[in-house]
């Protein structure tokens, strides 16, 4: 049994390195995905309220590209324009180059920029998240095996009063016991 135990720490030990870097991006996009509704992860949003010299023109007619261009200019430049329309009466919206957009009220002056920012990182963790590509999976399921194995190494490495027969049984009974409560109570 000792050699057991001596194989299975250093099995645990090279696994734990090796599938650190997976397991922290499956961590931080569980957890981002868990908290879809507090924050968007692949995105950041800005948004700030412009005022804009009135009175302004209130025809459709009026708001041709190059002035429409010209009003969203401290938003990226007068190239960034893609195009407008007007969902209602007195009201323009912007579409921007990279996905922003800004909403004008005609009558008052009162706009709202709306900047749109992909998070390049948490993106891409996300994306991960949801297996992109079948060698995505392929390792996945190769990581999948590797947190078993260091699972059960870690179950025979400790003996006597912390190992399975005492603490260690406890903890993992503990640890079944949690989700098992959340399948059956919610």
């Amino acid at each position: 049994m000792q050699r057991v135990r001596k194989w299975s720490r250093s099995l645990h030990r090279d696994l734990s390195y090796f599938f650190t870097g997976v397991l922290v991006v499956y961590a931080v996009s569980g957890f981002m995905l868990n908290h879809k509704k507090d924050f968007n992860s692949d995105y950041s949003i800005v948004r700030e309220e412009r005022k804009l010299a009135t009175p302004l023109p209130q025809g459709r007619d009026a708001w041709n590209r190059e002035r429409v261009a010209e009003a969203i200019a401290p938003y990226g430049g007068a190239d960034a324009y893609l195009k407008h329309y007007f969902p209602e009466e007195g009201t323009l919206k912007v579409f921007i180059r990279g996905g922003s957009t800004f909403t004008l009220d005609l009558t008052t002056g009162n706009g709202l920029f709306e900047s749109v920012r992909k998070r390049t990182v948490l993106s891409a963790f996300n994306r991960l998240h949801y297996n992109p590509s079948r060698w995505w999976t392929i390792f996945s399921d190769i990581f999948l095996a590797g947190l078993l194995v260091i699972v059960a190494t870690g179950l025979v490495m400790v003996r006597g009063r912390n190992g399975l027969a005492g603490r260690g049984g406890a903890e993992l009974a503990a640890g079944i016991l949690v989700p098992l409560l959340f399948i059956f109570l919610t």
